[in-house]
């Protein structure tokens, strides 16, 4: 078990979060962890080591194993309601699905026949559509992926349908898309703007939130700067409270923006998601992976 601090900002935290928390590092020969997904009917958790190229999952029984290595440099995961892995492939420049029998496939690659930058977190919609970001972090250097020039002119927030196979740019409004979570409701899509990394002195460390109408995006409002560090990753519970990475650990706010308070884990923080309950917070941090229980 790890010691945990945590600031308090706000006396609504006790209400919506918790007062008793236990910590515990289930993981921590990683390079830089990321894309935690939990899955309801296996009980496992999958996730990323983008650095190290390889895609782990852990469970209660057999604990932490890498399931595949190379992973093409996968980044964000999600399950969808089929049960199958979707994955962010950064080496691949690509959105990928594993099914229920281990078989991997290409979903989405190109737009208009040019080649994505570096796909990098997704969620799913209830209606079946992928939502995914597409900064340019795998084509920087041979660190997170594979060096290249970017063939799309911006990095946007696309909608996928399966069903249909259309792909769209749900948004232009955005410098350098990262994390993103639907709003409980599904009305609103809440994205992390990261442009920071790259532009010190102009750029962004913020969440901003779009109405989501059809399969774009629409009316781009701010909600926080998101401080030390930057907000990659990050999920929304039933509450519409939001917990989310930055440098120092997981900060918690209202969708107003609004600081609830903050678990200090002191590593830099890449995402987080729920397990079974909305009381269980898988977190990926530099190294390590943590389970967080709150009650």
């Amino acid at each position: 078990m790890k010691n945990l601090v945590i600031e308090i900002y706000d006396d609504r935290f006790y209400q919506l979060v918790g007062s008793n928390f236990k910590l515990e590092e289930l993981f921590s020969k990683a390079i830089w962890t990321e894309g935690p997904a939990w899955s309801i009917k296996y009980q496992t958790l999958t996730f990323s080591d983008v650095k190290a190229n390889t895609m782990y999952q852990w469970n209660e029984l057999n604990g932490t194993q890498i399931i595949r290595m190379p992973s093409n440099f996968s980044n964000g995961n999600a399950i969808d309601a089929n049960g199958n892995l979707i994955t962010c492939e950064h080496g691949r420049r690509c959105l990928s699905k594993t099914d229920q029998q281990g078989n991997v496939e290409i979903l989405v690659e190109r737009l208009d026949g040019k080649r994505f930058n570096s796909p990098n977190d997704v969620v799913i919609k209830s209606d079946g559509t992928i939502w995914f970001t597409d900064p340019p972090y795998g084509i920087l250097s041979d660190t997170e992926g594979k060096i290249a020039a970017s063939e799309i002119i911006g990095c946007y927030v696309y909608c996928f349908d399966p069903r249909t196979q259309e792909i769209n740019i749900a948004t232009f409004n955005t410098m350098r898309p990262n994390g993103l979570a639907f709003s409980p409701d599904e009305a609103k899509l809440f994205v992390a703007d990261m442009s920071i990394v790259e532009f010190q002195q102009d750029g962004l460390h913020h969440l901003v939130v779009f109405d989501v109408d059809g399969k774009c995006l629409k009316n781009r409002q701010h909600v926080a700067e998101i401080t030390p560090g930057i907000p990659d990753g990050f999920c929304i519970d039933k509450q519409g409270t939001i917990y989310c990475s930055c440098e120092t650990g997981i900060l918690v706010l209202l969708s107003d923006g609004t600081f609830l308070g903050r678990f200090i884990l002191n590593k830099t923080t890449s995402n987080c998601t729920f397990g079974n309950d909305q009381k269980t917070l898988f977190i990926t941090a530099s190294n390590s992976l943590y389970r967080l229980i709150m009650s």
